[in-house]
């Protein structure tokens, strides 16, 4: 199989659910995360789709109190933000965390509550997508320390942002999705490919060979793109009650019904062992950095994960 990094995405969305909005629980359970083996810790990114706690400020918060983790954005949606301020703020968080930043980046699916977002936010929805590859081509180039000029949908005359990122060429960067044209942007453009579904194991070992296989043709090597996953797990020693708890946490996340979304998203409930053998299919078939988005008592279910990583990493 392989090794695989096990992460775990910081619950910042369930608390602002639940009527709590202090940060400090949320860095505790990055460091209970370190403290118990854990290779990545992840923050979600919307503001008024899903509110929440931002990003990046968050997770240069958990920088400041973590030595080991890498740290991600699962996904962040770059074309919100203007790409010279972002680029400055990454290289800033990548600064403190001595070069453990991730960048998982999204483009955002076609729903009335996205479209909001972008409107709020005073964002174009069309044409994101070119948005998206063009701010961020545009940090790429602001990473490198140099002033640069730039003549696009962002006009920038020898411009040049400091601080430099800790890494040369700025965090890696992981693309979401599993359409054609986010395994073709995946294995074009970035760093990682970065799915959240769907939850089939030979559905993701297929698209793992047509992404790598894009790499190859762009004149990259086929294992130039970690292959990761967005999935979450709902663990419980009665069964049945593991599935409905899943069921209820998706349809009081994303306000759909649960039979939609988990043909959607990459997702199992059920016994310690069962959960395990389902995520060891996803790294047999290829994948190398698991993102786990637990249902149920964030410290309770950090505990349970690592105490199946043998299992899990096969």
């Amino acid at each position: 199989m392989g090794a695989v990094d096990i992460g775990y995405l910081l619950p910042t969305r369930e608390r602002i659910m639940t009527g709590v909005h202090d940060a400090r629980p949320v860095l505790d359970l990055a460091r209970q995360a370190e403290d118990l083996g854990f290779d990545s810790v992840w923050i979600g990114d919307s503001v008024t789709a899903k509110p929440r706690h931002d990003a990046l400020s968050m997770l240069a918060g958990i920088a400041a109190v973590t030595e080991r983790v890498k740290l991600g954005t699962a996904v962040l949606l770059p074309m919100l933000r203007n790409p010279v301020l972002l680029a400055q703020q990454a290289a800033t968080v990548d600064q403190i965390a001595e070069g453990r930043l991730i960048l998982g980046v999204g483009t955002a699916r076609d729903a009335p509550v996205m479209r909001q977002e972008f409107e709020a936010t005073g964002t174009p929805f069309d044409k994101r997508i070119g948005r998206m590859l063009e701010g961020l081509r545009l940090m790429q180039a602001l990473w490198t320390g140099e002033p640069i000029d730039w003549d696009g949908r962002w006009r920038v005359e020898k411009g040049q942002v400091a601080p430099k990122p800790y890494r040369d060429g700025g965090p890696p960067i992981w693309g979401g999705g599993a359409v054609d044209g986010a395994l073709k942007r995946a294995g074009r453009y970035f760093d990682g490919w970065f799915p959240s579904g769907p939850g089939d194991a030979s559905v993701f070992e297929a698209n793992l060979k047509q992404m790598q296989g894009y790499a190859v043709e762009a004149g990259r090597a086929a294992d130039a793109v970690t292959p990761a996953l967005y999935l979450t797990v709902s663990i419980g020693d009665d069964a049945d009650r593991a599935e409905a708890a899943l069921n209820d946490y998706l349809e009081r996340y994303y306000n759909q019904p649960a039979e939609v979304l988990r043909r959607q998203q990459a997702g199992v409930a059920g016994s310690p062992e069962a959960v395990a053998d389902w995520i060891a299919a996803f790294v047999e078939a290829g994948c190398r950095h698991l993102c786990i988005r637990a249902v149920g008592d964030d410290s309770e279910q950090m505990r349970r994960i690592m105490a199946l990583r043998d299992r899990i990493a096969g």
